[in-house]
């Protein structure tokens, strides 16, 4: 039951990390400026 909570809460933070990154991927202006906003995100990590 536990793994069965931990994996649901897993999940939950995965897709609202994702929200996340295609909302600010979605913020982009130009093809420049989203392979810029790629590569930042990148570097970070994500």
């Amino acid at each position: 039951m536990f793994a069965y909570v931990l994996m649901n809460l897993s999940n939950l933070f995965e897709r609202a990390y994702q929200r996340r990154v295609e909302t600010y991927l979605a913020q982009a202006t130009d093809l420049t400026d989203l392979e810029l906003r790629m590569h930042t995100l990148e570097r970070q990590g994500y």
